[in-house]
């Protein structure tokens, strides 16, 4: 218990200074920091200029990680992301020069502008924290983080992300534009100086590592597991949906909600935990028939349904 008071602090303390720059986005930096603690990635679906890009760096700068982006475009290949070979003539062989997906935080910008077969290249790392090249296997570092970004509303030169590279995120939202008070603000900030240059690091890499091995101390009773399960069962055996929630889409329901609970300095999972995260780990994972995404069905509507539907574990209600 003491551990996770710690790792909760920690999590506070991170999250105010990254809400130093990213103002009035309260709920998006908790996400990010979910997203984080879980040990999972990151996708940011919105619009160009609302933040995308300074919230990752935000969060880097906050923990003394190392931190690369890469600029996702139609002709980059998989191997100015993950390295490539490279002969070295004095000592007559190949050397494995690493790419920019050799970091803490990596911040992959319009992501669905590559080719399939360059977004392929983060499968491995983004589920296996390793890279594998010419029959060598590469680790990651063991806090490894893909925030990925994409525009929803432009599609010319555009690649839709497959649904395998989908269920590699845990979590994706929006961040949305800021209230008019906060426009203001930042118009009168940025007249000076942008705060991401002041920002400084509250935490070192080693804590978020400790907070994230945290998260797994957060008890979850056996209702909840039962809940979550029934969530995406709900999802699957919906009459519209051709892909429901995997299995791996439940385990990630059950890492965020433990990530949140530690957030909030919980001990315990409660129903208001898987709740406040199921959107943004089951809606970017769920396919809609043609016909009724037509007629305007959405997954969030599934996934609103399926919160509606499921009964709620009466003993652990908050």
């Amino acid at each position: 218990m003491a551990r996770v008071e710690r790792a909760s602090e920690l999590a506070r303390r991170l999250a105010d200074n990254v809400g130093r720059v990213i103002r009035g986005k309260r709920e998006a930096i908790r996400l990010a920091l979910v997203a984080l603690l879980a040990r999972g990635h990151l996708l940011i679906e919105d619009v160009p200029g609302v933040g995308k890009t300074v919230l990752a760096k935000a969060l880097a700068r906050s923990i003394r990680a190392t931190y690369r982006r890469v600029q996702f475009t139609p002709d980059l290949l998989p191997g100015d992301i993950t390295g490539v070979s490279v002969f070295n003539p004095k000592t007559l062989a190949f050397e494995f020069r690493r790419g920019p997906v050799f970091t803490n935080v990596l911040l992959a910008d319009e992501i669905n502008r590559a080719t399939p077969r360059t977004q392929s290249a983060l499968l491995e790392a983004m589920e296996e924290r390793q890279v594998t090249a010419d029959g060598t296997t590469y680790p990651l570092d063991g806090c490894f983080f893909v925030v990925a970004t994409q525009n929803p509303i432009e599609q010319q030169g555009t690649f839709p992300l497959p649904e395998a590279q989908l269920d590699r995120f845990l979590l994706s939202m929006a961040v949305g534009y800021p209230g008019a008070e906060v426009e203001a603000e930042l118009l009168a900030r940025h007249g000076r100086r942008h705060p991401l240059e002041d920002l400084e690091a509250t935490v070192s890499l080693e804590d978020v590592v400790s907070a994230q091995d945290a998260v797994a101390e957060v008890h979850v009773d056996g209702a909840i597991h039962r809940y979550i399960v029934e969530l995406a069962e709900r999802t699957r055996r919906h009459r519209e949906v051709t892909l429901g929630a995997s299995p791996r889409a439940s385990l990630g329901l059950l890492h965020a909600s433990r990530a949140l609970a530690l957030l909030d300095g919980a001990a315990f999972v409660r129903p208001d935990h898987v709740k406040t995260v199921a959107h943004a780990v089951l809606d970017h994972r769920i396919l809609v028939r043609p016909q009724a995404r037509l007629s305007g069905l959405l997954p969030a509507a599934v996934v609103a349904e399926a919160l509606r539907s499921v009964p709620v574990p009466v003993s652990l209600e908050s």
